[in-house]
């Protein structure tokens, strides 16, 4: 599909491509927003696409980061009126690294004009946006009715079907390739469906906890969940593949797992399936005094890395899980003070630095829009 939707080169009036997704801004939110509200506008009678992790002006396909966000459309039922159905999925591709992935992001079709019912930005309440070529414009005219892409959406869509052949070159792929050094295991469900998974297993009581865990609808081409930090539990049926989250969470080096969401996938004998999220994340609570200390001292961190003074790796390590932990516990400046330190810790000497401030914006976002 992917492929196929770049393949028309320039963007137009049912697809768009961006390099990445920034959705822990106001201005990167408000921006998703309208190009959503537009493409579903001008595409009523079919499916309208954004392509992630693509070069705008090359269409050379880079990648962005695995997004597990299920909450976008909460997002988009937040500031749209008569939003559409959107579903965001992860698709990896053969030359890019492990951890990066391309988001393909369906706009599905409705019948009713969308407009913000609220500030975002500079997005004013009731305003309304439509697709006309690759330009995503403002219009206080009434949207005329379009049939102008179905057929070629549909033609799109038929030759984008992944045949057996795809569908075992894929599961080879993962097992022999990818993750030949890690456990890798598969099972078919209802005859139609493929899920790979591998990772590192570590028993503990009577469960089976994997870490560096990497799972993929493989027929589908859907990567469900990555992760090099966070353990979880893997569990199946015969019509059901569930997958519950752990993080670690903890101050002063004391680490305590917990459960953060639970993915069930359920397949039918019809060829469709469905995805349900549960958020199970209870944040750790702990004494405010304690936390007033810790918090102040990680505020003179992120002060001293703005001066490049020299920091302990391990202090500055701490900055993105501790400000959530503050900001779960009624910091309420936390939240904002981990975001303005993006920059410094995108560009630390040690990657890990970033990764931890990611995984912490993506917990804040899932309960935000839980």
């Amino acid at each position: 599909m992917i492929k196929n939707l770049l393949a028309h080169n320039n963007e137009n009036s049912f697809y768009d491509k961006k390099r990445q997704l920034n959705l822990h801004t106001k201005e990167g939110k408000g921006k998703f927003l309208k190009h959503i509200c537009a493409l579903s506008n001008s595409n009523p009678f079919n499916n309208s696409y954004i392509v992630v992790g693509v070069e705008d002006d090359t269409n050379e396909i880079v990648g962005d980061d695995f997004f597990d966000d299920s909450r976008i459309q909460n997002l988009v039922n937040a500031y749209l009126e008569n939003p559409p159905k959107i579903s965001y999925e992860n698709i990896p591709f053969p030359n890019l690294a492990k951890d990066k992935v391309v988001g393909l992001v369906t706009i599905k079709p409705k019948n009713k004009t969308s407009y913000f019912k609220k500030n975002i930005y500079t997005i004013l309440a009731n305003s309304t946006f439509v697709r006309i070529g690759s330009n995503t414009s403002p219009t206080e005219e009434k949207i005329p009715v379009s049939k102008s892409n179905v057929e070629t959406v549909i033609s799109i869509e038929n030759n984008s079907r992944n045949s057996i052949e795809d569908t075992l070159d894929s599961v080879l792929d993962f097992i022999t390739k990818r993750h030949k050094d890690f456990k890798s295991e598969y099972k078919v469900f209802k005859e139609n469906f493929v899920v790979c998974w591998a990772g590192i297993p570590r028993k503990y009581k009577d469960k089976t906890f994997y870490s560096r865990v990497d799972i993929e609808l493989v027929n589908e081409q859907i990567k469900l969940f990555y992760s090099a930090q966070d353990d979880v539990i893997i569990e199946f049926d015969e019509n059901t593949f569930s997958i519950t989250e752990y993080v670690p969470l903890g101050l002063n080096d004391k680490t305590s797992f917990y459960p953060l969401e639970k993915v069930t996938i359920t397949f039918f004998d019809n060829g469709y399936y469905k995805m349900d999220t549960e958020l199970l994340f209870e944040p750790p609570q702990f004494n405010k005094k304690l936390l007033h200390h810790i918090y102040n001292s990680t505020l003179n961190t992120i002060s001293k890395l703005q001066k490049n003074a020299v920091v302990e790796s391990k202090e500055v390590l701490a900055i993105s899980p501790t400000l959530m932990i503050c900001y779960l516990n009624g910091f309420t400046e936390a939240k904002h003070k981990l975001i303005e330190a993006k920059n410094l810790l995108k560009t630390y000497k040690n990657p890990m630095a970033f990764i931890y401030f990611k995984e912490s914006l993506r917990i804040l976002r899932k309960m935000k829009y839980n």
